[in-house]
């Protein structure tokens, strides 16, 4: 036979082909995994880089100019395009307004690191029961007051 394959050759190629079983590999995968601790809403959000901040202004623009798109794929395609087309000079404003935005998030995130490390809670949870406390402070004298009241009108 020239040219073609011997039974053990063909063995040796199905053995590569062959598919692992799910058994053991896929078990020892689920048990790595870790459950990711949840997201602070309060967290501050990252600032968007040069080319975002550009996107937001080309967008407003482009929409004025094609109001009939409704491809978000066509929109971020031609501002990409036009970004790579732009010069340092033209990108420097946006550059700069993105450093802005920039040191605002450091100033947030270590005030927000801040009250993590004091409070451990950065939700805003600890005022919301203080103010729970306070208010359910005033109902108690209310239902005080209340129940007197209710009493004398039962006499």
């Amino acid at each position: 036979m020239k040219g073609g394959r011997s039974k053990t050759e063909t063995k040796k190629a199905d053995s590569k082909l062959s598919v692992k079983k799910r058994g053991a590999a896929a078990g020892s995968k689920q048990t790595t995994k870790k459950a990711k601790p949840a997201k602070d809403p309060n967290k501050p959000k990252r600032p968007a880089s040069a080319f975002f901040v550009f996107m937001e202004e080309f967008r407003k623009q482009f929409k004025e100019k094609h109001p009939n798109n409704k491809s978000v794929s066509v929109v971020g395609k031609a501002g990409g395009d036009k970004w790579k087309s732009m010069s340092e000079a033209e990108k420097a404003p946006y550059a700069a307004k993105a450093e802005k935005r920039k040191a605002e998030y450091e100033k947030n995130m270590r005030a927000y690191n801040k009250k993590i490390a004091d409070g451990g809670n950065a939700s805003g949870e600890d005022e919301s029961e203080k103010s729970r406390s306070e208010v359910n402070d005033d109902d108690d004298e209310d239902d005080e007051e209340g129940s007197g009241e209710e009493e004398d009108d039962d006499e």
